[in-house]
């Protein structure tokens, strides 16, 4: 096949990110729709999942601080501070495009932020997290998830990779699976994903 032109290219990246618009917002309305008492038995049974997996003794997490319909993956981090594990929270910062991750303990006062976050304070200390729970909008059986479209995990990955291997899980109600999610270069794939119908090993891309 020959190489794309400039503006074939961009049709493309166009197209890509009004389908990945489109996935999202179903997701998300399937995501809204989930009924209070599903959501705390989802929350508990990612709790049981979060539990079960074989982490590396003294392996720092970062989770996430839910908005909005997300999954509530608070009574997961509780389980893991019980194991002893560090955790720790994102943090947008100033420039509105870096996320770094603080430390964080149950007692800990947030800050308001963007976005509708809640997040550690400054003083609170920063950390390089070794397994990061991913909250999404939208997943795929092979990995690819579909964000909130600003990429803050992708280049906090990019970075923390850079370092060392993590792992990524992304945390999510399975209604939010779809067949297949688009990606583009700078997506990256997630390690394992939790929902509460049980745990999804990638299958990589299809042959």
């Amino acid at each position: 096949m020959p190489p794309l032109t400039d503006s074939a290219a961009d049709g493309a990246a166009y197209d890509i990110a009004t389908l990945k618009t489109r996935l999202r917002r179903a997701a998300l309305a399937r995501r809204d729709a989930l009924a209070p008492d599903m959501r705390l038995r989802a929350a508990e049974a990612i709790a049981d999942l979060v539990a079960g997996l074989d982490l590396p003794t003294g392996a720092i997490v970062s989770g996430f601080w839910p908005i909005r319909s997300e999954i509530d993956p608070r009574p997961a981090l509780a389980r893991l501070a019980a194991r002893g594990h560090a955790l720790a929270l994102p943090v947008i910062l100033d420039d509105g495009e870096t996320m770094i991750f603080r430390r964080w303990r149950a007692d800990d006062t947030l800050v308001a932020a963007g976005f509708g976050l809640s997040e550690p304070g400054p003083a609170a200390e920063e950390v390089a997290p070794d397994v990061l729970l991913v909250p999404l909008a939208a997943f795929d059986r092979h990995g690819d998830r579909i964000g909130y479209g600003k990429g803050f995990y992708d280049r906090a990955l990019a970075r923390l990779t850079a370092t060392g291997p993590r792992l990524t899980v992304g945390v999510a109600f399975a209604t939010q699976e779809v067949d297949r999610v688009p990606t583009e270069p700078h997506d990256r794939r997630l390690d394992l994903i939790l929902t509460e119908a049980g745990t999804i090993r990638p299958a990589g891309d299809p042959t």
